[in-house]
């Protein structure tokens, strides 16, 4: 059964992102439908996959990491507006019975990506 899965990765203090906020949503003609928000937990995870079954359908999906909240807490300086406050992914899904796992390094100052198993 195919599934969507995330995880962040603190890359500037070499530990996981806890207590990340993401928003996921539907893209479709430029239009993003929210289907639902899940927090990461202590190993910079989701506790469940973020969509799986029949809620994961080929297509584009956003997730919308809100880091500037993570940093903040961190006591990170920042100005106002903060340098990356939400970082939104966005990618596709052709086939919805694979797993799709779409990682995020983040450091105050940048960060990547890349489609992982």
């Amino acid at each position: 059964m195919g599934r969507l899965t995330t995880h962040v990765l603190d890359t500037a203090r070499g530990c996981p992102g806890q207590g990340i906020r993401i928003e996921v949503f539907r893209v479709e003609d430029e239009h993003r439908a929210r289907l639902g928000e899940v927090m990461t937990n202590e190993d910079g995870r989701c506790d469940a996959p973020i969509l799986e079954g029949e809620a994961f359908a080929p297509g584009e999906y956003e997730l919308l990491f809100h880091v500037g909240e993570y940093l903040g807490r961190l006591g990170v300086p920042g100005h106002d507006p903060r340098f990356l406050d939400r970082i939104p992914l966005r990618f596709g899904v052709a086939d919805a019975s694979e797993h799709y796992h779409v990682p995020l390094l983040l450091s105050p100052y940048g960060y990547s990506t890349y489609r992982g198993s």
